[in-house]
């Protein structure tokens, strides 16, 4: 299938590893100019040697100056016609016991820094009439995960921000979703285990295994399975596919 986005120019952020880092490849993969941004820029620039069409970023969501500058670099260049939200993940917690600080420079981080970076992104987009914005959450938004609070409330800022912007610009041919990963095989899936196992006292693989047994197929899901969901919504057959929210979560959230 010929997912049309062959020559665009997307912003992926979070790249240096893990969902991000497999969507800038899939992307790539399309032929996708592919500008992947994260705090870790040398990691960026190791796994994308050779890959003519990547281009590593410096951006870190937590500091405006670092976005404004690299949102800058970026429409002087052309803008994108694809953006991939992707934050890093705050450090677990309950909401009785997250103090006031913690939320905002989280939320600042994750929703406040992103907002304003998609803001300034859109014009371009709606001057060519072409955009896709994809931003991915957790399946915390619909099903609260226990010790992540902060996750779960500043995540589901993202979903009513997306909702509403969705609404807003359909008309000028650009779409907007959301991606909910559920437990796909990332460090980060792996730090969590570990930080669980050491709250419980349980072994790592104990607690793995525990969390797998709640998932209906049985496993954690792959990147790259994660990764070609988000590409077909950033593709041009994806056009009628707007102001959704998609599950990569292998039947786990247990609502329909």
């Amino acid at each position: 299938m010929d997912l049309g986005i062959g020559g665009k120019r997307a912003l992926v952020l979070g790249a240096s590893r893990g969902l991000g880092m497999a969507i800038a490849q899939s992307l790539a993969a399309e032929g996708v100019t592919v500008f992947a941004a994260a705090r870790s820029h040398d990691k960026i620039a190791d796994w994308a040697k050779g890959m003519e069409n990547v281009h590593p970023l410096q951006l870190d969501l937590s500091k405006l100056d670092e976005v404004d500058q690299a949102v800058d670099g970026l429409l002087a260049d052309g803008g994108v016609d694809i953006i991939v939200n992707n934050s890093g993940g705050p450090p677990p917690g309950t909401a009785e016991k997250t103090e006031r600080g913690v939320w905002l420079a989280n939320f600042e981080a994750m929703a406040a820094n992103l907002f304003h970076l998609n803001t300034r992104l859109l014009p371009m987009m709606k001057e060519r009439r072409w955009g896709r914005i994809i931003s991915i959450t957790s399946s915390g938004v619909e099903q609260p995960i226990p010790n992540l609070a902060v996750s779960n409330g500043v995540r589901a800022a993202v979903v009513g921000w997306s909702k509403t912007l969705a609404n807003e610009v359909a008309s000028d041919g650009i779409t907007v979703n959301v991606v909910m990963p559920g437990r796909i095989h990332t460090q980060r899936v792996d730090e969590l285990d570990g930080a669980a196992a050491k709250r419980t006292g349980a072994e790592v693989e104990e607690v793995a295994a525990k969390s797998r047994a709640t998932i209906p197929v049985g496993r954690y899901g792959k990147p790259q399975e994660f990764a070609d969901v988000v590409t077909f919504l950033a593709s041009e057959r994806a056009a009628y596919v707007t102001g959704s929210r998609v599950r990569i979560d292998g039947g786990a959230i247990k609502s329909v």
